[in-house]
């Protein structure tokens, strides 16, 4: 790339190396416009004779189709790119959604390349036409070379962004207590139905029932049997460990229990276990209060059918500190 100042009249099709103001200080042309014959005229009206421009060498590509090829190639899913100024494209979402990102993928490429990308955090929950991500070039120009291995990286290793779609999730809601099981469902019943309306559902299934293993297991059965995308248990006790009440009745059915103790504050006493590849979720105390916690963290991947591991709950430790 080659920068150089150059008579306005041989301008045409070059790239401006800086913004053009007017006298009063009004933006007239933008860095990285290229030049038209109309822009040409504009500025001889103005009353410039000169203007600094830059020039495209061999094995150069313009920015905005740099960021164009390198954007189609970050995300998948319920998502539309926009470009925009300044050698810029944006994604959207175009349904209420999930957004999952590979954080290590995401560091590589921001290392090694002329083209940067920002995401908003992993597994956060995006409403339709909300921007999740944007990828930058450097300024004018990519290197045909860099660009070429950016993309090679995303085909091989797969988009760094995906916006999974939430769509008519349902949530089944387990409320327990080791007296009356519909006391838990009086304390608890506004708090659940506020979080999950912050991701646009609603319970679809709701029981209760006295926190012993008998009555846990079969409640959690007959939830199981309507086929929701994941239970919640709410619970009026707070858990040791898997090896209480409701640990012994996931297992009792034959769950695999994936993850006890989570790295969040509040939450820290998330139990997470699987019936085939339904998500089933204790996390006492969390349903006391509307304030984030951890329920509000592991939500969306699941109403996204996102099978959470325990890895990834370990990894909800940076950030975690939400109180």
């Amino acid at each position: 790339m080659r920068a150089q100042t150059i008579d306005v009249k041989e301008s045409m099709g070059r790239i401006l190396c800086c913004t053009i103001f007017r006298p009063g200080g009004r933006k007239l042309l933008a860095k990285g416009h290229v030049l038209s014959e109309e822009d040409v005229r504009l500025l001889e009206t103005e009353g410039l004779d000169q203007v600094w421009v830059t020039e495209l060498e061999s094995g150069e590509i313009p920015e905005d189709e740099a960021v164009c090829q390198a954007s189609r190639e970050m995300g998948c899913g319920a998502v539309e790119i926009r470009l925009a100024a300044g050698g810029r494209a944006n994604l959207f979402a175009t349904e209420d959604c999930c957004v999952l990102v590979d954080d290590e993928l995401l560091k590589q490429l921001n290392c090694i390349s002329s083209i940067v990308t920002a995401t908003i955090p992993n597994f956060t929950f995006a409403r339709a036409g909300d921007r999740i991500a944007t990828v930058k070039s450097a300024p004018f120009a990519v290197a045909q070379a860099q660009l070429e291995a950016v993309i090679n990286v995303l085909r091989e290793r797969g988009p760094i962004l995906q916006a999974r779609p939430l769509r008519n999730p349902s949530v089944a809601i387990l409320y327990s207590d080791p007296i009356q099981g519909d006391r838990a469902r009086t304390l608890f019943e506004p708090i659940v139905r506020q979080r999950l309306d912050r991701f646009g559902t609603s319970p679809a299934f709701a029981l209760s029932c006295i926190e012993e293993d008998t009555s846990v297991s079969r409640s959690l059965q007959h939830l199981l049997r309507a086929n929701p995308s994941m239970i919640l248990i709410a619970s009026t006790t707070a858990p040791a460990g898997p090896e209480d009440v409701v640990g012994r009745a996931m297992v009792r059915i034959g769950c695999h229990v994936e993850r006890f103790l989570a790295p969040v504050e509040p939450g820290n006493l998330l139990l997470l276990a699987y019936k085939d590849d339904i998500p089933i979720v204790s996390a006492p105390g969390c349903y006391r209060s509307a304030k984030s916690n951890v329920v509000d963290l592991i939500l969306p991947p699941m109403l996204a059918r996102y099978r959470l591991s325990g890895w990834e709950v370990a990894g909800l430790g940076h950030g975690g500190l939400l109180a």
